[in-house]
């Protein structure tokens, strides 16, 4: 049967949007998940809040927050999902959870580690937990193949040049696991 241009099948009409993201980690802020959003989609390219809802009326005696006030704030990192939620200050961030950032060169390991790190907490291997208490890891893209590499010496000599480093620095890194350091 062929339709009129523009007309839909019922079914089209009460279809649910589609989940483009099967799992979406969700950031528990007290009270800084808008800015902490604004911040992080400022860092990375394609990146972009999504949607705001804020508190109601319902519910305040459970969650204490003001109505209109911001309860979640969704947002993308290069079409990464991130719900940021103002939960309150009963749960804090970690180590056990961390978000890694494959950086293709020295220039770009530079740029994350000063900005996330302003405010934060430097650590070592390329860890860091930002101003917002969130932990990451600045780390060289060929990091991974480097640490699985079937000559052991390669990886141990890798493995012991970045023990001794907060920051990657990339050259030394590659020095150290060609055996050139």
């Amino acid at each position: 049967m062929n339709r009129a241009a523009g007309s839909t099948r019922p079914e089209e009409k009460t279809r649910m949007p589609t989940i483009k993201q099967k799992i979406t980690p969700c950031l528990w802020f007290d009270t800084q998940a808008e800015e902490a959003a604004r911040f992080y989609t400022s860092l990375f390219e394609n990146s972009r809040i999504t949607r705001i809802s804020r508190y109601g009326a319902a519910g305040r005696d459970v969650h204490g927050k003001e109505p209109g006030s911001v309860m979640t704030v969704e947002f993308e990192i290069d079409g990464q999902t991130f719900v940021a939620l103002n939960g309150g200050p009963h749960f804090k961030f970690n180590e056990a959870v961390s978000f890694v950032i494959a950086c293709e060169n020295q220039d770009e390991i530079d740029y994350f580690w000063s900005a996330l790190s302003d405010g934060g907490r430097e650590s070592q291997c390329g860890w860091l937990k930002d101003r917002y208490g969130v932990s990451w890891q600045i780390v060289p893209s060929i990091l991974p193949q480097m640490m699985a590499d079937a000559d052991h010496a390669k990886s141990e000599r890798a493995m012991n040049a970045l023990l001794k480093m907060k920051k990657f620095d990339l050259e030394t890194l590659q020095r150290a696991y060609a055996g050139q350091a």
